[in-house]
């Protein structure tokens, strides 16, 4: 225990004792030394404003401490950087580098020169959210002074940002740069520590015993489920009349037949793995991709047009492929257009209520699944991939749960975000599309204070 309680500790101390044997760096030597992409890197993990010294004159002592004030005390991953226009921040793929180089979840604000751009982990704010909040802080018109201009993007950001400040920003650094903690404080710290580590450490042994508890519970929830599905596929492939053997078959079906029999054995073999909620996911994408194969095979034996590759019917995705979009509205819920296979399409029409998947809801009773708990968000996401289902369970009880940033900790995201939530280490790997993909080129951008091309906005 000793030993174990020791390797936990031991990475922590390497961290704490190097920094009270390093002198705190001097402001004429800061100020001397040129600032490069890793230095504000390594700001940013330290704290949430990072302001180049050769862009000291965008943005006051004072008004850098409120601008820092305002994101810890709202405890969200908002960072912001105020940089010069100069060679060492080239204005292509600033954001997402400056992202990948500092490694956590998070809101990032660049002021570059006179120009302004963000970007986000699209699981902490969505693509669409940062483009619209972008724009409107750069709007024509407007203010476009750096303590203007961030401080009303901050407002809006700790607002809408889901997740937590990272745990580095607690020891924090003083006006100077140098460790705010003094060197006695950080060898208290140390002592502390290793003090408290036992109680600490047990403290870490039980929560993650309890969640993995609650992850088996869920687990053993969503198996039922998953195993009817994959009993239905099962029972469509042994009704199928095909024989890769018959007269009329080409290789062309044969290769059909084959992605539709390999599906069915991914499906089985991903569900007996499965150990987490998410791992569900796979499993149902098996599926929908074998109820696929077979629509294909039954369109080439009948030689009819082959089928567009479309997403399973919304309310039962055992019906299959869909045939159409049809506007439908939940009980309590907007309108929206759901795709449906074509007996429900029928039924729609008709005035009746389709044939929808229900679950079982623990106490004995059965409801359509988006009206379920969150363990299903991950048998959903499986089938309805691509970005559309938080389109199709918007203002349903699922939906309202997966746009959770617990959902994604639980349950592993799915369409709503990965498992990392806003704050969390992930190092460099993330997903970029939050912040552009093409650069700031013509289109404006960071060089003119205006009209950035869009990237992954």
């Amino acid at each position: 225990m000793r030993k174990r309680l020791f390797v936990l500790l031991w990475p922590g101390l390497l961290l704490v004792l190097p920094a009270a044997a390093v002198p705190a760096m001097s402001p004429a030597a800061s100020a001397a030394a040129p600032a490069a992409l890793d230095d504000v890197a390594r700001a940013l993990r330290q704290g949430p404003v990072y302001v180049d010294p050769a862009a000291a004159g965008q943005l006051s002592s004072s008004q850098e401490k409120a601008l820092e004030k305002k994101i810890k005390d709202a405890d969200k991953p908002v960072f912001v950087a105020v940089l010069p226009q100069s060679s060492a921040y080239p204005p292509k793929d600033l954001l997402r580098n400056l992202r990948t180089d500092t490694g956590i979840t998070g809101v990032y604000a660049v002021r570059l020169g006179d120009g302004f751009d963000a970007g986000a982990d699209p699981q902490v704010m969505p693509v669409r959210a940062v483009a619209n909040l972008t724009t409107a802080v750069k709007s024509p018109g407007t203010d476009t002074d750096a303590a203007t201009q961030l401080d009303a993007f901050v407002d809006r950001a700790v607002e809408q940002a889901r997740g937590h400040a990272p745990a580095s920003w607690s020891l924090g650094t003083d006006g100077d740069g140098a460790t705010a903690v003094p060197v006695a404080g950080l060898m208290a710290l140390g002592g502390v520590a290793l003090i408290g580590g036992g109680a600490t450490y047990t403290v870490v042994r039980r929560n993650r015993k309890r969640r993995e508890e609650e992850e088996r519970a869920s687990l053993e929830r969503l198996r039922v489920v998953v195993d009817e599905d994959i009993t239905a596929y099962g029972e469509t492939l042994d009704r199928l009349d095909f024989h890769p053997a018959e007269a009329g078959a080409d290789d062309a079906m044969r290769a059909d037949y084959e992605r539709a029999l390999d599906s069915y054995e991914d499906a089985k073999s991903r569900m007996a793995a499965a150990r987490r909620p998410s791992d569900v996911r796979g499993v149902t994408q098996a599926l929908e991709d074998g109820r696929f194969s077979l629509a294909v095979l039954d369109a080439r034996r009948a030689h009819r047009e082959l089928p567009a590759r479309r997403p399973p019917c919304f309310f039962d995705p055992r019906h299959g492929p869909s045939v159409a979009d049809v506007r439908w509205q939940p009980s309590g819920g907007a309108a929206r257009e759901v795709p449906v296979c074509g007996a429900d399409e029928v039924r729609l029409r008709e005035g009746e209520d389709p044939m929808s998947r229900t679950v079982d809801m623990g106490d004995g009773s059965r409801r359509p699944y988006w009206e379920a708990g969150p363990a299903y968000g991950p048998w959903a996401g499986g089938y309805f991939g691509g970005g559309i289902l938080p389109g199709l369970l918007v203002g349903t009880m699922l939906g309202s749960m997966l746009s959770t940033p617990a959902y994604a900790a639980e349950y592993g995201g799915g369409d709503f975000g990965a498992g990392m939530g806003g704050g969390d280490f992930s190092g460099s790997d993330f997903d970029s599309s939050g912040f552009g993909g093409s650069g700031f080129g013509d289109g404006g951008g960071f060089g003119d204070g205006g009209g950035f091309d869009g990237g992954g906005f």
